[in-house]
């Protein structure tokens, strides 16, 4: 299995949207909140996921079509 450490930047249409949630239950990735902030009208979650490298990408590919930023985290947090 393979783990990545993954920032999600949600526009303000999204951030009420259970997306984590359904990022874990649809493509079989197993999500672990390290730090996450919502401020006025954006939010963001740094995420460790865990899973095949094919549903990790599959997932991310569909979190980005839906209007989420995803951007890499180096190092540790």
């Amino acid at each position: 299995m393979a783990k990545r450490q993954m920032k999600l930047t949600f526009p303000s249409e999204m951030i009420t949207e259970p997306v984590v949630y359904n990022l874990g239950r649809d493509f079989r990735i197993v999500t672990n909140i390290c730090r996450a902030d919502i401020a006025g009208e954006c939010g963001w979650v740094v995420l460790e996921l865990e899973g095949s490298d094919e549903d990790i990408e599959q997932g991310l590919a569909w979190v980005t079509a839906k209007g989420v930023e995803v951007e890499t985290v180096d190092g540790e947090l």
